[in-house]
């Protein structure tokens, strides 16, 4: 392993907290049989992984799959902050030869917060003027993380105010039966209600009857009080 690699991993160390690992483990279901059995995390907070990140800027595409590769939750963090930094100081070129890297390394990007922190700067951000297909290919997927990535790479696009593959998509995942791709899909139709609360509404009364509670629960949050319980009734 070279010098900044280790470097980085020594880095994070400083900032390990054994404390923190067990509320982690608890919190990202570490346990046998949960969504993410055995992931090992060190207990550093993203704010530290941030900075450490900003540190490393310069590291390689080669040496990034290094650190993605690792069983260590943060060093997967790590080197996926280090990729949106290189994304966004990148010209058009290197910013496709990132989006095919992050696709390549989807099973490695396997937890909600890696994905959710990751998905709309890359992924979300490369096909905002460009066709979306892949979308719909990873919300198809039998790969839960892929599921989600689909789905949560549309915020980029909520953010500037497109919001069909956002509906189209969640539509696709609306049958799903994982409680996180509830969540998100959730998430991303309140984000999207926030924006155009008609649309959304005109979303809901076509598919009340197939969505998760849980998913509606999340869709709804943000809207008055009233309308919050004519959905949550009917």
């Amino acid at each position: 392993m070279n010098d900044m690699l280790n470097k980085i991993k020594q880095d994070l160390q400083k900032f390990a907290n054994k404390e923190k690992v067990k509320i982690l483990q608890r919190f990202f279901k570490t346990g046998k049989g949960q969504y993410s059995e055995g992931d090992i995390f060190l207990g550093i907070v993203v704010l530290e992984q941030r900075k450490i990140a900003k540190k490393y800027s310069e590291l390689t595409l080669t040496d990034i799959q290094k650190l993605l590769n690792s069983k260590v939750h943060e060093h997967r963090l790590t080197s996926l902050f280090i990729l949106i930094d290189k994304y966004q100081r990148a010209d058009q070129k290197n910013r496709k030869k990132i989006f095919n890297f992050y696709l390549s390394n989807t099973k490695q990007i396997n937890n909600w917060d890696l994905v959710d922190l990751s998905a709309p700067n890359i992924i979300g951000d490369y096909l905002l003027e460009k066709d979306r297909k892949i979308l719909y290919k990873l919300a198809r997927s039998k790969n839960l993380w892929e599921k989600r990535i689909a789905i949560i790479s549309t915020f980029k696009f909520i953010r500037d105010n497109q919001f069909t593959d956002t509906l189209k998509i969640s539509e696709l995942l609306l049958t799903d039966k994982h409680d996180l791709i509830h969540k998100a899909v959730g998430w991303m139709l309140r984000e999207v209600g926030k924006r155009d609360q008609q649309l959304l509404e005109k979303f809901l009364d076509k598919h009340l009857r197939q969505m998760p509670r849980t998913m509606l629960r999340y869709a709804i949050e943000k809207f008055p009080e009233n309308r919050r319980l004519y959905y949550l009734r009917k």
